[in-house]
């Protein structure tokens, strides 16, 4: 135990007070490391910058950093031996062309952190400045590990790498933030339950003889099987998982032909499946294969399926929230946290909760009466004193959570 006493939750006050201090002495710091960061954005496994300039920092703060075999790094904090409470930020940018008109806007074409990855890697690095101060005074109460994932963007996602390469061993609870364009600086959105939706990536591909469109009974209609495939799907979903679930199946890519009097021998329709419940998530996959070969079955063509388990639905445990609310209320008194409806939005974080109770909770990013931004888009601005926030409620949380494993 260190030197302080915690004995509950009602010291979490004190150490807030500390926490707040110290992110705010490196508020200049971290802003500038994000208008950095944002500037030269890495894509999915590929964030070798980005991990090199918070390993580095992580160590000089006096944490214990793990490179990982791909891009991130793993970094432990306290004692060797009792729980480990766990802090994670996603690092990866997108594919958009960043066209914020910002300072800093991306320097690298095509690629931008249209998602907020960067102010979610710096709120984090700012939470662990904090808590290295606080174990350098003997007042931090048990061990904590940050995860500096990398590649949450592609599916199923850098989570189920960093949980085979050990990160969550020994953890009892985990906590994370994802920023939200929709709520204001310096108000925390949290949600009981489900945060987020499961999503899956779902390709059906279908081929035939073809033919001349004045014979089509002598072919393998191919477009207007791919038409009852693109329409009859998600009617089939619907009736065959519970409607409670929320089943959502909307497509991205429909290919097939290139002249108006040929039926092509081959196409392809491609989308997304996002489910509510995790428990009908669970059954989905099967139901697609079968549902695709029933409803092309009269029209003579071959139906391939390719069906990409994504990522489940983010669980925030009740347990867990309350930390994070006792952490919110504590950094910002009488604002506590504004609730926030379930997204259908996919977030790999869900892999962890899925493993160990966790919460995830949503970062107010848009300046009072200001515009409101969207996500994966490449004007996305955030107001940047979401940053110093991000970091208090982390680390609050993560003290919040020792002292209630102690």
């Amino acid at each position: 135990r260190p030197a302080v006493g915690w004995e509950s939750m009602s010291d979490l006050s004190s150490a807030s007070q500390l926490i707040a201090d110290v992110v705010s002495k490196y508020d200049a710091e971290l802003v500038e490391l994000r208008r950095d960061l944002h500037a030269h954005p890495e894509l999915s496994w590929a964030e070798t910058r980005t991990t090199g300039l918070v390993a580095e920092r992580l160590e000089r703060a006096g944490w214990r950093v793990r490179q990982l075999a791909t891009t991130g790094c793993v970094a432990d904090l306290g004692p060797d031996d009792g729980p480990v409470v766990a802090l994670r930020a996603d690092m990866d940018a997108l594919p958009v062309s960043d066209v914020s008109g910002e300072p800093w806007a991306s320097t690298v074409p095509g690629v931008a952190h249209a998602c907020g990855h960067d102010v979610h890697t710096v709120a984090l690095l700012g939470a662990a400045l904090a808590l290295a101060e606080l174990h350098e005074r003997g007042e931090l109460p048990g061990r904590v590990r940050v995860l500096f994932q990398p590649a949450e963007e592609v599916m199923p996602g850098g989570a189920r790498q960093l949980i085979a390469q050990d990160a969550l061993e020994g953890v009892t609870r985990i906590f994370a933030l994802h920023c939200e364009p929709a709520v204001d600086v310096g108000r925390i959105g949290m949600r009981a339950g489900s945060l987020t939706s499961a999503a899956d990536k779902l390709e059906v591909h279908l081929e035939g003889t073809g033919g001349h469109t004045s014979r089509p009974h002598l072919t393998g209609d191919l477009t207007f099987a791919l038409a009852k495939v693109t329409t009859e799907l998600p009617a089939v979903l619907s009736r065959r998982l519970d409607p409670r679930a929320g089943v959502s199946v909307v497509w991205g890519v429909l290919r097939a032909g290139s002249a108006v009097n040929v039926i092509p021998g081959a196409g392809m329709v491609g989308g997304t499946v996002r489910i509510l419940d995790a428990e009908a998530w669970a059954q989905c996959e099967p139901i697609v294969r079968e549902a695709v070969l029933d409803i092309v079955r009269p029209y003579g063509v071959t139906a391939r399926v390719d069906y990409l388990q994504g990522v489940p639905p983010v669980a925030n445990d009740p347990g867990c929230n309350a930390i994070v609310a006792a952490a919110v209320r504590s950094v910002n008194g009488s604002a506590g946290p504004t609730p926030v409806p379930q997204s259908l939005g996919g977030e790999d974080f869900g892999w962890y909760t899925a493993q160990v109770p966790g919460a995830m909770f949503r970062l107010g990013t848009r300046t009072p009466g200001g515009p409101t931004y969207d996500l994966h888009q490449g004007n996305l601005r955030v107001d940047e004193r979401a940053i110093g926030l991000g970091a208090r409620v982390l680390a609050g949380s993560a003290v919040g959570a020792l002292v209630t494993d102690v």
